[in-house]
């Protein structure tokens, strides 16, 4: 292992600035979640149902807006990109906290499909500034980072909202997020290798080397094959490559091996959603809910320490052998009866839950190209997005009829039966190349 690769990522200036802008802009979007479920049940006098709805709702939006604003990033350059973003956080979390229920839904997912898209930003920024070693070391410690968030944000959007600010807190989440936006801005981190290579240039790049490939596919084939394609009309070829070359150019970048990382990176939000669900389960229902900040503390404590371990470490793990540990150990921790033993058990799943979401992240920015890894960043946001809807409510399902225990079992089984059906898939894949 080799510690060091910390002290060279954090001596370089704009990773160690990119880093805490990414870090800063995650806080307020942690609290939000806290902040709105409470600002309904305790404001507007809704249930959790209506809370839970809501947060499905803005979780929809950010998993449909997600690859979209990537696509953008890519497009136009992350300036351009970022500009609707940083006007709508500030005007919809201003006005949500002033509506009622019926009119905060569909503000919600609006301001989900127009969020500040900083984990892939982050992440693809990171890509195209390091690489090799070093670029594991740096998603390492972006997944710390977001493990520092969370040991913060909730705990301060649960104060806001409990003292009778829900409002407040809402407005200045939107406030900051646009704040770090306009940093971003500034700042402009680099999202592709080539500083002198606009975005319509890359696109025209691409566009000329699958043209390329094209006519040398066309040259090599057989005579009579060739011949029927010069007989071809000639708007009837324009139409038909112009068809070909948009659907390749959207499509090449997702292979079979970036969607095995999507379904990683959605077993993994299932796995910790629903794991933080069960975790306020268990102990609200044995009246230990003053206690819940003890366990979030050593479960996100494992996480860091995990995520420096294995940013050091000299090469690299299969996310998917990483998922399959995390969601296997999050079944134990249905066993626990009181809150010291639960944080205990919490500390194995939770050392690998960076090492996942950074091992992945990793993978992903070295199988897809610069010209489209903003819009891969985007899916993989949304595929993270998408397990973590579908995992609160899982474990939900599950603690409502069998109990606590239940919601651990639910989203750690199904963790394991994913990560068994993918190895099934990759090596029957590996045996038919053979």
């Amino acid at each position: 292992m080799n510690f060091a690769l910390y002290k060279e990522m954090l001596s370089i200036r704009p990773v160690r600035r990119l880093l805490l802008v990414g870090m800063i802009a995650r806080i307020p979007h942690s609290a939000a979640g806290v902040l709105l479920t409470l600002h309904i049940v305790l404001t507007l006098g809704e249930g959790y149902a209506a809370a839970g709805a809501a947060a499905a709702v803005m979780t929809i939006g950010i998993a449909v807006g997600a690859p979209w604003r990537g696509r953008r990033v890519d497009m136009v350059g992350l300036r351009k990109a970022l500009i609707p973003s940083v006007i709508s956080e500030t005007v919809i979390w201003s006005i949500v906290p002033h509506v009622p229920y019926a009119w905060l839904l569909p503000l919600v997912f609006v301001g989900g499909l127009f969020t500040l898209p900083i984990f892939s930003v982050v992440r693809q920024s990171l890509g195209v500034m390091v690489d090799g070693d070093q670029r594991r070391s740096a998603f390492a410690l972006d997944s710390i980072a977001t493990e520092l968030v969370f040991m913060i944000g909730p705990a301060v959007g649960a104060i806001v909202a409990t003292s009778g600010f829900s409002a407040v807190g809402l407005t200045a989440v939107g406030i900051s997020v646009s704040v770090a936006g306009l940093f971003l801005i500034w700042f402009n981190p680099p999202t592709r290798s080539d500083p002198n290579c606009t975005p319509e240039e890359s696109a025209a790049r691409a566009a000329a080397d699958l043209a390329a490939a094209e006519a040398a596919m066309v040259a090599s084939a057989p005579g009579h094959v060739q011949e029927a394609a010069s007989e071809m009309a000639p708007a009837a070829v324009s139409r038909t490559a112009g068809l070909r070359n948009r659907v390749a150019r959207n499509f090449t970048w997702f292979t079979v091996s970036v969607a095995a990382l999507f379904a990683v990176a959605a077993g993994s939000g299932m796995v910790l959603s629903g794991s933080d669900v069960s975790i306020v389960g268990l102990l609200e229902r044995g009246g230990h809910q003053n206690e819940i900040g003890i366990v979030f503390f050593f479960w996100c404590a494992a996480s860091v320490v995990g995520g420096l371990i294995y940013g050091a470490m000299n090469r690299s793990v299969s996310p998917m052998l990483l998922l399959l540990g995390m969601a296997a150990l999050t079944i134990p921790m249905g066993f626990a009866h009181d809150t010291w033993t639960l944080a205990l058990l919490s500390i194995l799943p939770g050392l690998l839950c960076a090492p996942v979401l950074s091992a992945s992240s990793e993978k992903v920015a070295d199988l897809v190209d610069e010209e489209r890894r903003g819009e891969a960043m985007g899916w993989y946001g949304s595929a993270l997005t998408a397990g973590i809807a579908f995992g609160a409510p899982l474990a939900g399902i599950f603690i409502d009829t069998v109990g606590p225990s239940g919601g651990f079992a639910s989203v750690g089984t199904a963790g394991v039966v994913l990560c068994i059906a993918g190895f099934a898939l990759m090596s029957k894949r590996r045996r038919a190349r053979v």
